[in-house]
Parts: C-alpha cells; sequence; structure tokens
C-alpha cells in the first residue's frame, strides 16, 4: 500500500508539474507583445477563432472586401500544430482559427469584429454549437493598441447589451499555422455533407440575415 500510495503521489506531482508548464507557457503566449502583419499588395491580415473554422471560413468568406478566410491555428505555444495534435483539447493551446485577407479600403477591422460577434454565440464559453473544447474557443487577435481598443470596446458594448459575459478572449496576435488542404473551402467543397448541412450551412444564414448589407452580391 505504501509502495502504491508512493508511485501515485510521484505521478501527481510530474501531473501538476506537467500542467503547470502548459499553463505558463501559454500565459507566455496571452502575455506577449503583439506582432503587427505588414500589407501585402495593399491587403490585410486578421485573425479569429471561433468553433469549427469550416463555419467561420464561410462566414467571412461571404463579406464584401474579404479576399479569402484560411482555415488554420493560433493562440497556442506549440510549434506545427497539426489537426489531430490539436483536435482533442486535452491540453491548454491552439484554437482553430481562420486567418482574413482583406481589402481595408473596402471593409475595415472593425467591421470585421462586428461579423465575428454577428456569426456566433457570444456567450458560448469553449466552443459554439455541438463544437465544444479548449480548441474551440473564442478568441480575437489584435495586431496593435488601436485593434485591441477596438475590439474592447465593442466586447464591453456587447456585455452591456445582452447583460452577459462575453466569452470570447482577446490575444496578442502571434503566429498563425496554416491547416491542413483537405479543410480549406470546406464547406464550399462539400455542400452535401453532414455536418455543413446541419451546422455550417444554418450558421452561415443566421449570419447573412443579421448583416445583409456587408454581404458579397453573389450572397
Amino acid at each position: 500500500m505504501k509502495n502504491f500510495l508512493s508511485t501515485l503521489a510521484i505521478a501527481l506531482l510530474f501531473s501538476c508539474q506537467n500542467n503547470a508548464q502548459v499553463n505558463n507557457k501559454q500565459q507566455a503566449v496571452i502575455d506577449a507583445d503583439p506582432i503587427e502583419v505588414p500589407l501585402e499588395n495593399g491587403k490585410a491580415k486578421a485573425y479569429f477563432a471561433s468553433g469549427c473554422f469550416w463555419c467561420v471560413e464561410a462566414v467571412f468568406e461571404s463579406v464584401n472586401g474579404v479576399d479569402e478566410s484560411i482555415s488554420g491555428y493560433a493562440g497556442g505555444h506549440t510549434k506545427n500544430p497539426t489537426y489531430e495534435s490539436n483536435s482533442y483539447g486535452r491540453i491548454k493551446d491552439h484554437a482553430e482559427a481562420v486567418e482574413i485577407i482583406y481589402d481595408p479600403k473596402v471593409v475595415s477591422f472593425k467591421t470585421l469584429v462586428d461579423v465575428y460577434f454577428a456569426s456566433q454565440n457570444p456567450t458560448q464559453v469553449n466552443g459554439q454549437g455541438p463544437d465544444k473544447g479548449y480548441q474551440y474557443r473564442s478568441i480575437i487577435f489584435y495586431q496593435n493598441d488601436t485593434q485591441k481598443k477596438i475590439i474592447e470596446e465593442k466586447k464591453a458594448a456587447l456585455a452591456k447589451e445582452l447583460n452577459a459575459t462575453i466569452a470570447a478572449e482577446v490575444y496578442p496576435f502571434q503566429k498563425f499555422w496554416v491547416g491542413e488542404d483537405y479543410h480549406q473551402n470546406y464547406e464550399r467543397l462539400h455542400p452535401n455533407q453532414g455536418y455543413i448541412r446541419s451546422v455550417s450551412v444554418p450558421r452561415l444564414n443566421r449570419f447573412k440575415a443579421k448583416m445583409p448589407e456587408v454581404l458579397k452580391n453573389n450572397h
């Protein structure tokens, strides 16, 4: 019995140390200085996490001024994350995220934040709809103080409007890891897939009904 208790104590000690190490790594991401992505051919980039990236990608690609939405991972500390390594949410690490490439002359970062909140349940913690887990948490990434102020002001206004706590975290942008090829444009390429029909398309349609003024003409 003593040997068992000693083994258990050692196991718990290492477990606590590992959790502390992971938490410290994640806290370093949250406390880091933001990295600003320069314009490329007049186009800017923004980063958001809000549940399954298939859903979020489709929402932003419906917005006028958005050239492309790329699915991937951000907000964590592991290098070269993969869908398999990130999909169980066992450790506090990356979230499924999207990189939005947009024309700031057509659509502002401020409007993209409005799109973000209008396309989700802003009070759901660690997930959206049926997708639950740390990897599905809501995060808005800022690249400078101006963006951070926009996010915080809109988050505060929404909290007041709903009289509720807004789940979205606010992180300094560090790095976006592009997801696997088979995740890109998933909703458009797989319109009859069960999840797309039952979750992704209804979420997109709810957003369109809320903000029709920002949609592309073909949407």
